[in-house]
């Protein structure tokens, strides 16, 4: 069974339908579910923000707050869950935290697939992973 599965998620809706379908695999097997969101920074503008608040601007920000919701969604159905947020090709960042945790799974959805364009992340995570892989259809 897969006890330690990663998915790949962000806040999109098609994200989502994988992730979901992550969860639901995770709850059969009481295992634990990672959740990888790999992305380019952004530099951010503080002008025009005042000196004191500045510093609690960061690029990341909106990562954050994705995994934190996606976090407490799997928790409130009794999923053990850890979130991964990676700077960079996010493909790489789903497949590094795979090796790192040794996963049994990764689950990722479908975006990118139909139009078989060579660098998108299912495409990417199907031919490099070291463990099964899920792609949930979600469109």
């Amino acid at each position: 069974m897969f006890e330690t599965v990663v998915v790949g998620a962000d806040d999109s809706p098609t994200s989502v339908k994988a992730f979901d379908a992550a969860v639901a695999l995770v709850k059969i097997s009481g295992g634990t579910l990672h959740i990888v969101t790999g992305y380019k920074p952004a530099a951010r503008s503080t002008a025009g923000v005042p000196a004191e608040f500045s510093g609690s601007i960061r690029p990341d920000s909106h990562v954050l707050s994705v995994l934190a919701d996606l976090s407490s969604r799997a928790r409130t159905q009794a999923v053990a869950v850890e979130t991964h947020d990676t700077k960079g090709d996010p493909a790489e960042g789903i497949q590094g935290v795979a090796d790192k945790v040794g996963a049994d799974l990764i689950v990722v959805g479908s975006q990118g697939m139909e139009r078989r364009v060579l660098g998108s992340i299912p495409n990417s995570i199907a031919h490099g992973a070291r463990c099964a892989v899920l792609i949930v259809k979600t469109d």
